[in-house]
């Protein structure tokens, strides 16, 4: 299992646009193969900051499938024009605890 982590950074007043986009757009990923739970968490702290968690059964179902799919284009389609900075994103392995 690996998780992918990014901190989603939304333009300024576009929160709840982009809530409601993201979530027209689970659908998307959640039909991947290798695709295992999706978060999409909002900060307490800063109103349009997201923490996205998406676990995969390896990093492959992610770089080689979906991110390679017509679905991940329209996702990119839907999601990408709400952020700034782009996100990066990162894998991590499992828990150690």
């Amino acid at each position: 299992m690996i998780v992918e982590h990014a901190i989603l950074e939304v333009k300024p007043g576009q929160a709840a646009a982009f809530e409601a986009t993201m979530r027209k757009a689970r659908s998307l990923i959640e039909v991947s193969p290798g695709f295992q739970g999706i978060e999409v968490r909002p900060s307490s702290d800063q109103p349009e900051r997201y923490l996205l968690r998406v676990i995969w059964t390896d990093v492959a179902a992610h770089r080689d499938g979906f991110r390679t799919s017509d679905r991940y284009e329209e996702w990119r389609h839907l999601l990408h024009g709400f952020y700034e900075p782009m996100p990066t994103v990162e894998y991590f392995e499992e828990s150690i605890v």
